[in-house]
């Protein structure tokens, strides 16, 4: 099977709260980014703005980024295709709840992950998307557990210990 990346679609009219039809994506009303591994095997297509956007500075996200804190949107997942071949590992993380990722087998790339305390919502790094102009976090969580040298500004941030 070929891979080949679609570009970002949005129509800057859609209204807030609106949920568009299969077919209104089509018709350019819903946004649509596209996250992938580094290798690009694995996708996910996701449609319409995310629900949330946060940083998180518990230590198993920062070991799951590489860095000294992970960022991640979610959807709901009736608003997200993930697309190629996974591999899946599930912990439990200093909440207590239970997270499975998913992965690329070929580059090791984490698409998506699951955390059993939003289970109707799938999160994905926002470093998969590759995308600059990516809405900025609401929210930023085990703040205790943030590096010293880090801040986290901007409006209507939400902190939380």
């Amino acid at each position: 099977m070929t891979w080949r990346k679609r570009p970002r679609r949005t129509v800057d009219d859609t209204p807030p709260g609106v949920a568009a039809s299969p077919t209104a994506l089509y018709a350019g009303i819903m946004t649509e980014r596209i996250a992938s591994c580094r290798c690009g095997q694995l996708t996910a297509t996701c449609t319409g703005e995310p629900v949330r956007v946060s940083v998180c500075h518990c230590l198993n996200c920062k070991k799951r980024s590489g860095s000294a804190f992970a960022a991640h949107a979610r959807w709901p997942h009736e608003r997200l295709i993930l697309s190629g071949e996974f591999s899946e590992w599930a912990d439990v993380g200093e909440s207590g709840n239970l997270c499975t990722f998913r992965f690329c087998p070929k580059c090791g790339g984490t698409v998506v992950f699951i955390n059993e305390g939003m289970p109707d919502l799938t999160a994905v790094p926002i470093g998969t998307f590759a995308e600059p102009g990516f809405p900025p976090p609401s929210y930023s969580v085990y703040e205790e557990r943030k590096h010293g040298w880090v801040t986290i500004t901007g409006e209507g941030i939400e902190h939380f210990g």
